[in-house]
């Protein structure tokens, strides 16, 4: 539709609106910037990382899908820990374990971290809480961020491929992700991959 024309007299009225409109569009544009710019740092602080492809869908148990090693004897495993605190089967001995493996950038991940943050605050040290990150040792600043941003107190180790294929310590971890419960003595009493909320996990650390 053609807009009718401005009369003469109202031409100053309208440059003055019109500079307005300008000042106003330039100050959004600004602000929408400054968002994405913020946007962006968290992206990386959190979002860093590898991505998991394939395995399970989410909430799957891996116990009957993905064989498990025997459940009879006890496993053996030691992670490259962050800090002084060891991620080991001999460490562990003695107490419940939950083990999670993750990566920085999985989103489900954090989520799966965020409720082992708040178990492992309610149970004291009656269980052994340990995070695995998936990342070779050149990002170790990257997941001890990771770890201080999402306020994981617990030991944190760094894990590769020998702590993921079939022949490793707790047989295929095939997404990310995976959390094992070990019983007192080391014997592996549940896997599963996908996000397992606290009163799952409780369920399963039932009598143990």
């Amino acid at each position: 539709m053609a807009r009718a024309a401005t009369p003469a007299s109202s031409s100053l009225g309208v440059v003055a609106v019109a500079s307005a409109g300008q000042a106003g569009a330039r100050a959004r544009r600004s602000s929408i910037a400054r968002s994405a710019s913020l946007a962006s740092g968290l992206a990386l602080l959190l979002g860093c990382g590898p991505k998991a492809e394939g395995g399970p869908p989410v909430g799957m148990s891996t116990k009957g899908d993905v064989p498990l090693p025997s459940t009879e004897k006890a496993t053996h495993y030691a992670f490259d820990p962050l800090d002084e605190r060891p991620v080991s089967s001999e460490a562990h001995r003695g107490k419940p374990t939950i083990i999670a493996f993750v990566t920085t950038g999985d989103i489900i991940g954090q989520a799966q971290v965020s409720y082992l943050v708040h178990m492992a605050k309610n149970d004291g040290d009656r269980i052994n809480y340990a995070l695995v990150a998936l990342h070779p040792r050149k990002e170790i600043v990257l997941v001890d961020t990771y770890r201080a941003t999402l306020g994981v107190e617990f030991p944190v180790a760094l894990g590769d491929h020998s702590a993921t294929n079939a022949a490793g310590p707790f047989g295929e971890i095939p997404a990310v992700p995976t959390i094992v419960i070990l019983d007192h003595e080391g014997r592996i009493v549940w896997k599963h991959t996908g996000l397992a909320k606290n009163d799952e996990i409780r369920g399963h650390m039932h009598g143990l």
